[in-house]
């Protein structure tokens, strides 16, 4: 249509075995697919889901609100997926975009059972977190995890995180109050934009 120009971003980034892009609102059935495929798997490290999580019915009322997040710069959610783009393996969230003064997000992430302890999150999240310092300008991307969960305080201290605090009773997780240990990723190089 002549005149017409998106604002939304499109984010495709590719890796030696994934592409990791931003979710879109026709991946409705392959976000039902993964929560479906891998909800017993994920229940111990998520908030309690409802069904619609499984359903594409449910996707798209939620797909509808993640556009719009996109579109304002509060949110980017990526998927990660096979390089044919037909399965999500995985996911990984940059939330709560401020600017201003703090130029600051958080990271969550996910990664299905069959994908596990092959480095796929590794490599999806180097891409993202490049992305999130270099094009959205963070300055500091903070991701929490429970303190038992090891494999994901692991790929933190890989990816360069580093521990700032443990807050007790921090997120209500499958339905219990868990206590979490804080880590935070400042980009050493950060300045402020020239111009206006």
């Amino acid at each position: 249509m002549f005149g017409y120009r998106s604002n939304m971003p499109k984010v495709r980034l590719t890796t030696d075995r994934l592409v990791v892009r931003l979710v879109h609102e026709r991946d409705a059935w392959r976000m039902a697919d993964y929560y479906a495929e891998n909800r017993a798997f994920l229940q111990p490290w998520e908030p309690l889901r409802d069904d619609s999580h499984c359903y594409p019915s449910g996707w798209q009322a939620r797909l509808g609100l993640i556009t719009e997040m996109h579109r304002q710069g509060s949110a980017y959610y990526f998927v990660v997926m096979d390089p044919q783009e037909t399965c999500v393996r995985g996911v990984a969230n940059f939330s709560n975009v401020l600017r201003g003064a703090f130029h600051a997000c958080y990271l969550g992430y996910s990664l299905g059972e069959q994908w596990q302890g092959q480095g796929m999150m590794f490599e999806a999240l180097q891409a993202a977190i490049r992305y999130m310092q270099r094009q959205q300008r963070m300055h500091r991307i903070m991701a929490n995890y429970m303190p038992h969960n090891q494999r994901s305080g692991n790929l933190l201290t890989r990816l360069g995180f580093e521990r700032e605090g443990y807050a007790k009773a921090y997120l209500l997780i499958n339905g219990r109050w868990q206590d979490h240990v804080l880590t935070a990723l400042t980009s050493t190089d950060w300045t402020p934009q020239r111009g206006g």
